[in-house]
């Protein structure tokens, strides 16, 4: 008779001490359902583990039950019937999530994994939470502060702007709409100064809400709130509003949802609330409880005094820099490693070529020289490398690495400057521009880094499992969200948006992957959004990704070609076009005739997209089975 083959056991069984220590050891995340042995584990979730296992098939994800009644370490758990499961990585406590909420633990699950792997692939640190059920009240404090002390940096508003705190609570945050919440308050105008998860434990709960303790849900709210994660954020406003407070509360409605409903409809509280204790979102009442929920949730917060903010607001800056064609090409790795080890942070940089007009527009003031016939013919020989170079002074600091515009003076009187280290021959134009006053520097680095909008879309693949990492990185990044919209597209739309690859034999194969499902439209506002968002994409073929830019999102959430996760305008013109597609009248691109990928109104970068148009159409042909360009 054939053996019977062995199942394998979903969760360990830990049931005393010496177990429960040896699980704490085990490498990747444990998540453990804690138990009372007259209840037993929590069996509504098992299928949903199970699940989770098969799909992600990881080694490091590892689940297991501890009964609380016979270990030492879980003796606080002992006499609660709620379900309990506790995240740990390398030993630490990393999450806590109580109450059997199905989605909230897949996704829990998902996201812990997730950092786990980067602690352990790269070397970084866990982020350890505490938790009441594993010490008493003085103890937690007192880890609470020491974690504060630890970890916590020193945010400084300036003194001009005023403040508030705002909670997206656990009931938003369970329901994937974190990123959503976030992506509108910056549409409204408001800035966020800082941005952290919290998992509240009931006693920080208590000390929080300690005003409303009289109320009769107060007990209902302090289980409410401690019931999983929250995100804590201090908000000002962009331009001289000082009555930030005032305009939050407005912004979020009415405490009760249904009168947010029905008074102001647009608000958060009515758009995502339930009811009044699930409302999704907190705000400060006033100025003085602004400050006491600052000091509880960022207590090295501070805000200083006017002169210091005056000395902080002049220090840092910016500057732009110019590598011109005959130094880039051969020098450009030398001279940027002389930045980095200056203190420069390089926030923009971008290799164009210049037409002859750009560079009279850019060189204005320099056109009636004797040597601009030289600079001119300097700066149209090939590619320029241009650089945003921040930091304190920058401008006198990029000046001083220069060293004198005429090249021979800066051989004679500093030979260790940078125009004299990369001078050309005998040629008379120096090789590096730098601006000359912060004035120069901000319409410089403008006419190089316009402010620009793209469109950008998180495709059918990417949107159940990776649409809010992606969102997370695109706020991450210092992208503005100016609009943003989830459709399923229909095949007109598709075929429109790809009418210039109607000819290639993977038309078709592309077509039905991108109506398969819905997508997320946004319109990204940043300098040089076009550009910035390609990078943060990586290249189209993700295995290429993997090589070119490992950090990119294709390489490290796309699977090929055609299932690559995400989408972004090819250039400017290219990117007025989809945004019109996908936000205005669908006829007033169809009737359009193919775009010219080459024309731009700034500089244009090196690469340009009817190459790579070119190239990567030959890929195609050679790959049928893959699909996608590089405009995506």
């Amino acid at each position: 008779m054939t053996a019977k083959k062995k199942e394998v056991t979903l969760q360990v069984s830990v049931i005393n001490q010496e177990q429960w220590e040896e699980v704490l050891v085990t490498k990747g995340l444990t998540v453990v359902d804690v138990y009372q042995h007259w209840c037993g584990p929590c069996r509504a979730v098992l299928s949903l583990l199970r699940k989770i296992k098969n799909e992600l098939g990881d080694d490091l994800l590892h689940f297991a039950t501890a009964e609380a009644d016979s270990i030492d370490a879980l003796e606080k758990y002992r006499g609660k019937c709620e379900p309990t499961f506790l995240f740990y990585g390398g030993g630490e406590l990393v999450a806590v999530l109580r109450g059997a909420n199905a989605p909230l633990l897949q996704r829990m699950i998902i996201e812990e994994l997730s950092k786990e792997k980067l602690v352990l692939e790269q070397g970084g640190e866990r982020k350890v939470v505490v938790d009441n059920g594993l010490m008493d009240d003085e103890k937690i404090e007192e880890e609470v502060a020491h974690l504060h002390s630890e970890d916590g940096e020193n945010i400084i508003v300036p003194a001009s702007k005023s403040y508030t705190v705002a909670i997206i609570k656990p009931d938003a945050v369970a329901h994937g709409k974190a990123n959503e919440i976030i992506m509108k308050i910056q549409d409204a105008g408001f800035e966020i100064l800082t941005h952290d998860e919290w998992i509240l434990t009931e006693v920080q709960a208590r000390e929080f809400y300690q005003h409303k303790g009289t109320e009769a849900c107060f007990e209902d709210l302090v289980q409410f709130m401690s019931s999983g994660p929250s995100h804590i954020l201090v908000l000002s406003q962009l331009g001289d509003s000082t009555n930030v407070v005032q305009a939050w509360l407005d912004f979020i409605g009415p405490t009760n949802t249904e009168e947010a409903k029905r008074e102001k409809p647009a608000s958060l509280r009515a758009q995502y609330g339930t009811q009044t204790l699930f409302n999704a979102l907190h705000g400060s009442e006033d100025s003085d409880r602004a400050s006491r929920e600052l000091a509880f949730f960022f207590p090295n917060f501070s805000t200083p005094s006017g002169t210091e903010q005056d000395v902080e607001e002049e220090r840092v800056e910016r500057t732009l820099a110019l590598i011109r064609p005959d130094v880039a090409r051969e020098n450009r790795e030398e001279i940027l490693a002389q930045i980095n080890k200056s203190g420069f942070k390089v926030s923009l940089q971008r290799e164009t070529m210049l037409t002859e007009e750009q560079v009279r527009q850019f060189y204005l003031h320099h056109v009636e020289e004797d040597y601009f016939p030289a600079l001119l013919q300097s700066m149209t020989r090939g590619p320029v490398l241009a650089l945003a170079l921040t930091r304190e002074h920058a401008v006198q600091h990029w000046k001083d690495m220069l060293g004198p515009a005429d090249v021979r003076r800066a051989q004679e009187e500093k030979p260790e400057c940078l125009r004299a280290q990369f001078a050309v021959g005998d040629h008379p134009v120096n090789q590096l521009h730098g601006s000359e006053s912060t004035e120069d520097a901000s319409r410089e680095i403008s006419f190089f880094f316009p402010v620009q909008q793209t469109l950008a879309m998180i495709k059918p693949d990417a949107m159940e499992e990776h649409k809010e990492k992606i969102l997370e990185e695109i706020r991450d990044r210092g992208f503005s969200i100016r609009r943003l919209e989830e459709k399923r597209l229909s095949r007109e739309t598709v075929e429109a948006f790809y009418k210039k690859h109607t000819d290639q034999p993977f038309f078709n194969q592309l077509v039905e992957f991108m109506c398969s499902g819905t997508c997320l439209m946004m319109v990204l506002e940043k300098e040089n959004a076009v550009e910035e968002w390609r990078a943060v994409m990586g290249p189209t073929d993700p295995d290429q990704a993997k090589t070119a830019s490992p950090n990119s999102l294709r390489a490290r959430l796309a699977s090929d070609i055609l299932h690559n996760s995400v989408h972004g305008s090819s250039s400017p013109h290219r990117s007025e076009e989809e945004i019109k597609l996908v936000f205005g009248d669908l006829s007033e691109l169809t009737e359009a005739d193919s775009l010219d990928e080459n024309t731009t109104e700034g500089p244009q970068d090196v690469s340009s997209d009817k190459h790579q148009q070119q190239c990567e159409s030959k890929h195609h042909q050679d790959e049928e089975s893959k699909s996608s360009s590089r405009s995506e």
